[in-house]
């Protein structure tokens, strides 16, 4: 994640609100970690070759949108009046994104990729994936598969602009239930971003929602290698290791989620699962008659 629509995720996790502790009800743990999208103004600006004439006015543009993504709006909706193309719609995008007003921002990135496309800029592909990332985020995946789709079908650059691409696309058909394409699509992530913590994050919880446990151990190991200090490896690795026996092991890994943040999703999400797994064994613990 990370992205165009920079899967900065903003980095903000939203994993399982709850965990069974029961091994016997595998079943109740399936749900994925569902990370929240922002769009990352700096990878806009740096993203694309604009026609001659038009950085200074799109930075512009950007920045307005960043200082209160209100005027940005109405700032960028004037310029796509004065003739701004499809830069105009990008930025237009970028500033309904900040307000999280995901389906004019994904009305936006689709126009102004529509139009990309008319004037023949490769451009148009990242702009394809940044509507993918509007619509996942404002909870449409059907579209965000779509848009997706046509990224990729216009080609991005290999390594991360394509990890990232499949990454999302199977975020998508992950929330459409159609796990066994989205494996497709992760596996053809991790090709291309190999030290990406979150593709192995996101490969390790989807291995683990369709019962390979033997391949979320190893997916996560790797999550757990390249970012041992990150909050959501940690629930999840504790969330896999409970799965397969290792209560101490899944002990360890929440607490360490707790550590590293106590008052984010995963953090509260480990500290339920703790408070679970302690009552549990208090449960099951032999009585003194």
């Amino acid at each position: 994640m990370i992205l165009a629509l920079a899967l900065a995720l903003a980095a903000q996790a939203n994993p399982e609100a709850e965990m069974v502790m029961d091994h016997k009800r595998r079943e109740a743990a399936k749900s994925a970690p569902a990370p929240k999208l922002s769009i990352d103004s700096k990878v806009l600006k740096s993203d694309f070759v604009r026609p001659s004439g038009m950085q200074q006015k799109f930075d512009a543009c950007l920045d307005a949108a960043l200082d209160d993504p209100v005027v940005g709006a109405q700032r960028a909706e004037e310029w796509r009046m004065a003739s701004g193309g499809y830069l105009a719609r990008q930025c237009l995008g970028f500033a309904y994104a900040q307000q999280e007003r995901w389906l004019p921002a994904m009305t936006a990135f689709q126009q102004a990729a529509d139009e990309a496309d008319v004037a023949g800029d490769p451009a148009s592909a990242q702009l394809w994936a940044q509507a993918g990332n509007a619509a996942l985020a404002g909870g449409n995946p059907v579209n965000a598969q779509k848009y997706f789709d046509a990224a990729l079908a216009h080609g991005l650059a290999d390594g991360l602009e394509k990890g990232e691409a499949h990454l999302d696309r199977a975020r998508a058909l992950v929330a459409q239930d159609r796990l066994a394409d989205a494996r497709q699509d992760i596996d053809l992530a991790l090709a291309q971003v190999p030290k990406d913590p979150l593709a192995w994050l996101l490969s390790a919880t989807l291995a683990r929602r369709m019962d390979n446990l033997a391949l979320a151990q190893t997916h996560i190991a790797k999550a757990v290698e390249l970012a041992s200090d990150d909050a959501s490896v940690a629930l999840e690795e504790g969330n896999i290791a409970v799965l397969t026996g290792r209560d101490d092991a899944a002990k360890a890994a929440w607490e360490r989620a707790v550590k590293l943040a106590p008052d984010r999703p995963a953090g509260k999400a480990a500290t339920a699962n703790l408070e679970q797994l302690t009552a549990q064994a208090a449960a099951s613990a032999p009585t003194s008659k």
